[in-house]
């Protein structure tokens, strides 16, 4: 990791260093019409969260909300402040089915089927990295208080890869190129991993140590997980239902066969709360409470610190470039 290399909070850039224990990937806003009810919309509940997971020792907080699904780029600022916890919130865009409609936001919106991104799709996302995520109607200015994303988030869809993956990651592939910023991936357990991954990285020339693929407990093929981790990318296991409740050992399994392999500095570790159901069940703190000092006491004390603090430091960490 060069000198220069920062992490893009929404209050400013921050030295690698100073983010101490993360939650690599998670929500604190959400809304989709696949999770009718669960909307995470309270920007009080999301305080109460920052501030419970500050007093267990939390101190940096990643986002993967995506555009046009409720990120809450308004309140982002406010609540970093409040509490004290570094946040890193997401540009890009999920799956076309997570937005109102069957559309994907934008200049030009697309309805299903066919829902592909608008031609200028790659630069909103720089728009959002460089200079600040889209001010809501009624609020003055172009963007929320400057606050800027620090990653982009992209999706792979159950199956084969859709027209909108292709499109959406060719998108995130030339943001990243403009820019340096890391994307980050939400991978279904039926879709195609490598396929995604040699189209980021083979096709659009993204330096694997630049993408981290998000949900890998879901994939119960050990293999999947080594060949990945050996191709350079960072390994998110992020299921709450999994790596969060204590008497599930799964993702014990799938960590120390991945530290037996040599790929300990690939993981890292996030509760992924989309509904208030998983809210209620406390991932982020339970991360902390739960989590790692469970694999303190089966690893030893330097791999929980490896996976919340250095590795998300290097993970997160870029030399932004300003188109």
């Amino acid at each position: 990791m060069t000198a220069t290399r920062t992490v893009r909070t929404v209050l400013g850039d921050l030295a690698p260093a100073e983010l101490g224990a993360t939650d690599s990937h998670d929500h604190l806003f959400i809304r989709s019409p696949l999770l009718p009810g669960q909307e995470l919309d309270d920007p009080a509940a999301a305080e109460d969260v920052l501030r419970a997971y500050a007093a267990a020792g939390g101190r940096t907080f990643v986002q993967w909300t995506p555009w046009g699904m409720g990120r809450g780029a308004e309140s982002l600022a406010a609540l970093s402040r409040a509490t004290g916890v570094h946040l890193v919130a997401a540009t890009g865009a999920h799956q076309a089915a997570h937005y109102p409609a069957g559309r994907l936001p934008g200049p030009t919106s697309h309805a299903v089927p066919g829902a592909v991104p608008s031609p200028d799709l790659a630069e909103r996302f720089v728009t959002e990295l460089t200079t600040g995520l889209p001010a809501l109607p009624g609020l003055p200015g172009g963007a929320v208080d400057g606050v800027r994303a620090g990653l982009i988030k992209i999706a792979d869809d159950a199956g084969p890869l859709t027209e909108h993956t292709r499109r959406t990651a060719a998108a995130a592939a030339e943001a990243h190129h403009a820019t340096g910023a890391p994307i980050a991936v939400h991978l279904e357990p039926a879709g195609d991993p490598h396929g995604l991954l040699d189209r980021l990285s083979g096709r659009h020339g993204v330096s694997p140590d630049r993408i981290v693929l998000g949900h890998l407990t879901r994939f119960t093929d050990r293999s999947v997980h080594r060949s990945l981790a050996a191709e350079g990318v960072f390994l998110a296991l992020d299921s709450p239902s999994r790596i969060g409740h204590p008497d599930d050992l799964q993702a014990f399994d799938l960590i120390a066969d991945l530290v037996e392999a040599g790929h300990a500095d690939r993981l890292l570790l996030g509760a992924d709360t989309t509904t208030r159901t998983a809210r209620a069940a406390g991932g982020p703190v339970r991360l902390l409470t739960e989590l790692a000092p469970r694999l303190a006491r089966t690893f030893g004390p330097e791999l929980p610190d490896r996976l919340l603090v250095a590795n998300p430091a290097v993970a997160l960490a870029v030399d932004w470039r300003t188109p």
